[in-house]
């Protein structure tokens, strides 16, 4: 589960401003549904007795060979593949009609809201006999707990990145002290040290776990205590960052940051000193699946394109590209046992028991990112 930086625009201040500001969000959101959509016509192709799928990832979220392997194999369908931001983004754009995709791959709490608000295609499970492969904890997950709608692709934890070395030269004795609480996120001895993740949920996910709180709470007091403790928080912090947080750490440029598992393996395997852990208040598990949008043309061609992505060989081949913990169990057997045995790519069950997954929270989202404002406004 990936996300990306968020900005809020000025309001205009009298008619001229109004107009020029109208006009630039038309512009802008006309850019961003040309980008979105692959800057090309969304509607099925069928020349040639070819169907094409419209296929939208995240970025650097499947080994580059897979669909070249997949159209070699059936010649009858073309995959048209690009990529989206995060999950807001993508409702956006699925809510308005401005695609037609045909296989997305949205996170759990974007998941149970596209279920909710009727977006989805029920999955024809006689299409996908591959699904034998996926574990058995990967079956009836929260969000989709009869399993109608979703086919789980890569999943992972949430947790602390950091660095012993560092750490140890700002004060802090690893003899007596253990990097295992979000607590230390807050220790003033690491100040400007410390990368927060730049996306409300992320970061609250922090504030309301070190307090003792659910991380999908909707208590107005919690939330404005998590809220409140972010705000405390600020001064120590040297930035707020998404994906960049991975880069920052392997060059050292903090000795700590709240981020997702798959970019610690990607920092560690470039700083081998570095080092994960998911805190003891919980952390957070996520899960991204593959899902079918109701604007979808070609559930069976598109099926067999999620079918072909089960299949070991090529989960494999997405897994180690992409570092992430895959769903596929068959796949994972066909790992390295450096990777198998790795418990950042593979949490114990201890960790699991204790980690929270996200929900959809409805009406909660807009205090969140209200509260979220004000932390940076602070």
């Amino acid at each position: 589960m990936k996300t990306f930086k968020k900005t809020t625009a000025l309001l205009p201040r009298n008619k001229t401003q109004a107009f020029c500001y109208g006009l630039i969000v038309c512009i802008m959101a006309m850019i961003f549904t040309l980008i979105f959509t692959g800057c090309g016509n969304s509607e099925t192709s069928r020349e040639d007795g070819q169907t094409t799928i419209i296929v939208r990832n995240w970025n650097d979220y499947i080994h580059p060979d897979v669909i070249g392997l997949f159209e070699a194999e059936y010649p009858h369908i073309r995959v048209d593949y690009a990529y989206f931001v995060d999950n807001e983004s993508l409702h956006t754009v699925l809510s308005r009609g401005a695609a037609e995709f045909d296989l997305v791959f949205p996170s759990d709490y974007m998941i149970e809201r596209m279920i909710s608000e009727e977006m989805l295609n029920r999955i024809n499970w006689d299409n996908i006999p591959n699904v034998s492969y996926l574990g058995e904890r990967f079956r009836g997950l929260q969000y989709d707990p009869d399993d109608l709608y979703s086919v789980p692709y890569m999943w992972g934890t949430f947790g602390i990145l950091y660095n012993p070395q560092m750490l140890e030269d700002l004060g802090f004795d690893f003899e007596n002290e253990t990097v295992d609480s979000w607590e230390i996120l807050w220790d003033e001895r690491f100040s400007q040290n410390i990368f927060m993740y730049d996306i409300a949920r992320e970061s609250f996910v922090v504030a309301l776990q070190r307090l003792g709180y659910s991380a999908n709470s909707t208590d107005i007091s919690e939330l404005e205590r998590a809220r409140d403790s972010l705000i405390e928080q600020r001064p120590l912090v040297q930035a707020y960052v998404a994906t960049d947080g991975m880069n920052k750490m392997i060059a050292e440029e903090g000795a700590m940051a709240a981020i997702y598992n798959g970019y610690a393996i990607w920092a560690i395997q470039y700083n081998p000193d570095l080092r994960f852990t998911v805190p003891k208040e919980g952390g957070m598990q996520w899960y991204d699946s593959m899902v079918i949008p109701n604007t979808s043309r070609n559930q069976a061609e598109t099926e067999t394109f999620i079918n072909f992505l089960l299949r070991p060989d090529i989960a494999r081949m997405n897994a180690e590209f992409t570092r992430y913990s895959v769903s596929n169990m068959s796949a994972f057997e066909l790992l390295s046992d450096d990777k198998r045995n790795d418990p950042v790519y593979w949490p114990s069950e201890d960790v699991l028991a204790n980690a929270e997954t996200l929900s959809h929270l409805g009406e909660f989202v807009a205090t969140f990112d209200n509260f979220w404002t004000q932390v940076l406004a602070s």
